[in-house]
């Protein structure tokens, strides 16, 4: 989209595409949709309807004219663009983000909607119950790939619903994922999802382009959207809890709960910047202390230092 003359329809049609994967993949509540709406209008406005082909220097022009704004307008109205860029992005309608120049107001970042994991085990649970037996409906085998790829593998609602049929093959214990800006990663699979992705893809005819398909090509955010919601619902979680997105967060969370690397987080979710993987550090405090306990190389200095306290009293 860059090069080309950007007019007010690009930016209105491409800000509601944009909320509306807000809305259907990450459940935003609608007071932040009606926000983000008018602070991206109000920049569209200010750039003369070229906000979608904006240069990094457009932006801090933009910026600039915040000065006058409380520091929490400031925070809503970055956000707002950063992801808007970042959707972008992920969409393949420009091959930048030009908003690493926007200001970072000093403030507190929300922590990420999270399952527990005895809500993922009600999931899965439902879903077992499903597929159990010698002929489980096909949207019931769909079902148990979808959420096996989506908390198994951690990946992104537009990269799940895009993959071809070919991308899981044979024994091959990964799949090659094309992320935001069109970068290549390699994802593993689990066992369990691979399983469940050959039991989907054996109803499929073998002449489809996608694995999750759709009479218009693939199943779109907003159906995946509902098919998680439903399940939800028929487990007894309350459906505003969970979200493509969210079991995105439960699979990056519980992974670092269980002992995984940060960098190794940040490459198996496709973050460009380790900054945006470090949401992820909310985990239990205790776990990290007794980590430290039981890890650090002075730990069994100090512990022997106080055993032979403990003794001579």
């Amino acid at each position: 989209m860059q090069g080309r003359k950007g007019t007010m329809s690009d930016d209105s049609h491409l800000i509601d595409r944009f909320l509306e994967m807000l809305s259907v993949e990450r459940g935003a509540a609608e007071n932040t949709l009606l926000a983000y709406r008018s602070d991206l209008e109000q920049a569209s406005s200010f750039l003369r309807g070229r906000l979608v082909e904006v240069s990094a220097e457009q932006l801090q022009d933009l910026a600039r004219s915040w000065a006058s704004l409380s520091n929490s307008s400031v925070m809503r109205k970055s956000s707002a663009l950063r992801q808007f860029f970042g959707f972008l992005a992920e969409e393949n309608l420009r091959s930048d983000d030009p908003s690493s120049t926007l200001p970072r107001p000093a403030g507190q970042r929300g922590l990420p909607k999270i399952l527990d994991h005895n809500d993922v085990d009600r999931l899965f649970a439902e879903i077992g119950q499903r597929i159990e037996g010698p002929t489980p409906k096909s949207a019931d085998l769909r079902l148990s790939a979808l959420f096996e790829l989506l908390y198994g593998s951690g990946l992104r609602a537009s990269e799940l619903i895009a993959l071809p049929l070919s991308a899981i093959s044979g024994n091959r214990p990964f799949l090659i994922v094309r992320g935001k800006g069109n970068k290549e990663r390699l994802v593993p699979i689990s066992e369990p999802a691979r399983a469940a992705v050959a039991r989907w893809s054996a109803t499929l005819d073998a002449q489809q382009r996608y694995l999750f398909p759709s009479r218009k090509g693939h199943i779109s955010r907003i159906r995946l959207f509902q098919i998680v919601r439903e399940l939800a619902a028929a487990c007894g979680i309350d459906p505003a809890r969970i979200s493509p997105h969210v079991l995105r967060h439960a699979f990056a969370t519980h992974l670092l709960e269980g002992g995984a690397d940060l960098r190794v987080l940040q490459t198996l979710l496709g973050h460009s910047d380790i900054s945006t993987t470090q949401i992820y550090t909310h985990v239990d405090s205790a776990r990290l202390v007794e980590l430290v306990n039981r890890r650090h190389p002075l730990a069994r200095v100090i512990s022997s230092e106080m055993e032979h306290f403990t003794t001579r009293k």
